[in-house]
């Protein structure tokens, strides 16, 4: 899971970056909105609502824009009605991915993905395609320093986890577990008093695509670019790029 680690962590930085200049909150709005369209707009009963609101939390967006968001999901304000829909093509070298789309045109937003694709070296699959290829999966990243690998490995199975792998490239600890259960992990997690980096329901590839020089480039201003339209939600990916090549991404 190398690869999907370096980019989740890369990602994360990011969007705490986009925050400070507000790019973040358009996003983690729709995202909201539609959770509260389609759970109702209480947390507590709506465990896509929690998630989506812890995020807007850690971009630090405004409590009253949360609020309104709600509002515009379960129809107390006027709202845009925003469609959802899963894309699927292929980037360079032949990497598989996987694009969470939220519109309002899906005309529009799929030409428009269409010319990056294309503008990169990618281009647009059929439905069907490439998602066999990815599992969704509660995922959680823990900083190695922050604890040693037996007290975390037994916390997080006896909280339910899956799998724990350590893979000694990686700055963290990696767990993975149903998607329904990432938050009972988390939970359990944070009471034991450990940090975690990163927790999100995510797709992770059951494969990889190892790429380097251009076709690495390349990809990573490919899923940049991606990740940089209105209308992409998430971005997933099966490549597997060297590190000195993912540290120019950050």
């Amino acid at each position: 899971m190398s690869g999907h680690s370096k980019w989740a962590g890369i990602k994360h930085k990011k969007a705490i970056v986009d925050a400070k200049k507000g790019k973040a909150f358009s996003k983690v709005s729709k995202e909201i909105t539609v959770a509260a369209k389609m759970g109702g707009g209480n947390p507590d009963m709506n465990s896509r609502l929690r998630l989506a609101v812890e995020k807007a939390k850690e971009v630090n967006m405004p409590s009253d824009n949360i609020k309104r968001a709600i509002k515009k999901g379960t129809g107390e304000l006027p709202g845009v009605n925003y469609e959802e829909t899963m894309y699927e093509g292929y980037g360079p070298g032949g990497v598989a991915l996987l694009l969470e789309i939220m519109t309002d045109n899906k005309n529009r937003t799929v030409g428009e993905i269409r010319h990056i694709l294309s503008k990169h070296n990618g281009n647009m699959g059929e439905s069907g395609c490439v998602a066999w290829i990815f599992d969704q999966k509660g995922y959680l990243l823990v900083d190695k320093s922050a604890i040693d690998e037996d007290t975390l490995m037994s916390a997080a199975l006896d909280a339910g986890a899956d799998d724990f792998k350590n893979d000694p490239d990686e700055e963290n600890y990696e767990i993975t577990t149903a998607p329904e259960d990432m938050n009972t992990v988390k939970e359990h997690l944070k009471k034991e008093n450990i940090k975690l980096n990163l927790a999100e329901v995510t797709m992770i590839p059951q494969n990889y695509v190892k790429l380097e020089g251009k076709d690495a480039q390349r990809m990573l201003k490919l899923m940049e670019a991606l990740e940089d339209h209105d209308d992409v939600q998430n971005v997933y990916a099966n490549f597997d790029i060297p590190d000195e090549i993912m540290g120019e991404a950050e």
